[in-house]
């Protein structure tokens, strides 16, 4: 989960040593800019363009050089002039002023992108990336968006979410060929989408569901038109399923969809984008694995999906297949979905939460789930 607390202190809901049901201030950690989390571990982008990380360390992810786990946030050494930093499940990277992206931690499948399959307990530069201005991991593959809106990506690859034409995971940034014109990529577990500067949308990469959007269940290795999609202003995947928001503020939704993640009213899969009925006047759209949730220009959100730990926020476990309104939540200007629970940051710089609880990941000082949303405790 990654929510903007673009704010002077940073506090966080759990740590790897003990839980801690109520935010706890992260020591020594000031003059923050940006907060991003992986699977196991966090970092923190600072005003002087240096990175803090803490948490897990069994892969060298948090950059310091050992693999010795961090409770307090810890210097990456070497690493100035940071303008971004994305997290993978066991790996780092980060994209400095110049253009180049460093990355460190796990690397079996090349994707540090140095052209090994070496563990790095240090930021190692990326050979031959330049220009470089947006660059996100997804499981075990990286992509890097270019000033001239191509695509270079590396990693695993066994689904072709490289878009390289192959199923050959790559140790060093490979072109996504005939990709140009990139506003945007995303990627999910298994699959990557980009979007383009006319309003349409490529994917490429694990399709078993129809989460490629164009018709099949076919894996594709090269970017793949989602057919039908035009006027898109944002794509979100999913573990298994994938979203569009169009300019006119609908939503369109394809791929897996058991347990109504897609918010059509069934549980059919569905190949091709998806009309969300009844949904309009959305401003973001954001999905985890198995729930999706939409914020409306008038600061209320929608859920819809999976429900079985509360993470719909409507005061029930039912699941539901269309988008349902999470009561008494207003003013919001930012939502964020994790695997079982959610958050959203209101107008007046409060936080509720809800869902899943187990480890006082919703912050409220307890480890109760709540099917409604919950103020967090933050000072």
């Amino acid at each position: 989960m990654t929510l903007s607390l673009r704010t002077l202190t940073v506090v966080v809901f759990t740590t790897l040593a003990a839980c801690s049901s109520t935010p706890t201030a992260v020591p020594g950690l000031t003059a923050v800019v940006e907060v991003t989390l992986g699977y196991w571990h966090s970092c923190a982008r600072l005003t002087d363009g240096t990175v803090r990380c803490w948490g897990y360390n069994g892969y060298g992810q948090l950059g310091d050089g050992t693999t010795t786990q961090r409770l307090t946030p810890t210097a990456v050494p070497g690493l100035t002039g940071v303008v971004e930093v994305a997290l993978g499940e066991n790996h780092s990277c980060a994209r400095l002023t110049d253009g180049t992206v460093r990355c460190w931690g796990y690397n079996e499948v090349g994707q540090l992108g140095d052209g090994t399959t070496t563990q790095r307990f240090t930021p190692t530069a990326v050979p031959g990336l330049t220009g470089v201005v947006k660059v996100t991991l997804g499981r075990e593959h990286s992509c890097a968006r270019l000033t001239d809106g191509t695509v270079r990506c590396w990693g695993g690859n066994g689904y072709g979410q490289l878009g390289d034409g192959t199923t050959t995971q790559r140790l060093t940034p490979t072109a996504v060929p005939g990709l140009t014109g990139v506003v945007k990529v995303t990627l999910g577990y298994l699959h990557s989408c980009a979007r383009l500067t006319d309003g349409t949308v490529r994917c490429w990469g694990h399709n078993a569901f129809g989460e490629l959007g164009d018709g099949t269940i076919i894996d594709r290795l090269t970017p793949t038109a989602v057919p039908g999609l035009t006027g898109v202003v944002e794509v979100t995947l999913g573990a298994f399923h994938s979203c569009a928001r169009l300019t006119d503020g609908t939503v369109r939704c394809w791929g897996y969809n058991e347990v109504g993640q897609l918010g059509d009213g069934t549980t059919t899969q569905r190949l091709t984008p998806t009309a969300v009925p009844g949904l309009t006047d959305v401003v973001e759209v954001t999905l985890s694995q198995s729930h999706s949730c939409a914020r409306l220009t008038d600061k209320t959100v929608r859920c819809w999906g999976d429900n079985t730990y509360g993470q719909l926020g409507d005061g029930t476990t039912t699941q539901r297949l269309t988008p349902t309104a999470v009561p008494g939540l207003t003013g919001v200007v930012e939502v964020t979905l994790a695997y079982r629970h959610s958050c959203a940051r209101l107008t007046d710089g409060t936080v509720r939460c809800w869902g899943w609880n187990e480890f006082g990941q919703l912050g409220d000082g307890t480890i109760t789930q709540r099917l409604t949303p919950t103020a967090t405790l933050l000072p």
